[in-house]
């Protein structure tokens, strides 16, 4: 039986920049940024209350995961914005949405009440885009 899930990945279009933007931006905690072999880093982050989920910021170079010029395929797709649909959640969406769009997070949906949930999109740095959404 499956218990719960510990890692999940998000393809970023450059490391370091998806680094400042998850933690700088996001406030998210650095679990683990070590090196893997010539050119290749592992490197998690992690919401601060959920330490034990940790999300992996995937490069998309060729190699063991792209080969045969796949990696350029999916840089365009990740930059179009196809890729991403997580749902986070926050306390106070209203302060939260203010607080990341002053650390320069760009929105493409502000807070609105929808019939699912109050919710606002946002894109990371290479076009992944996310929910953002007030628990009740």
């Amino acid at each position: 039986m499956i218990t719960k899930m510990n890692h999940v990945s998000i393809f970023v279009l450059n490391q370091d920049s998806a680094y400042d933007f998850y933690v700088n931006k996001l406030g998210f905690k650095v679990h683990t940024d070590a090196p893997m072999g010539p050119g290749a880093r592992w490197l998690t982050v992690c919401p601060p209350e959920q330490p034990d989920l940790e999300i992996s910021l995937m490069a998309i170079e060729e190699g063991m995961m792209f080969k045969n010029g796949t990696a350029k395929h999916m840089r365009d797709l990740v930059k179009q914005g196809t890729f991403g649909f997580g749902v986070f959640e926050c306390k106070n969406l209203l302060a939260t949405y203010e607080e990341l769009k002053a650390r320069g997070v760009e929105f493409t949906k502000a807070p609105t009440k929808e019939f699912y949930a109050f919710e606002a999109l946002f894109k990371d740095d290479s076009g992944n885009w996310f929910s953002l959404g007030e628990r009740n």
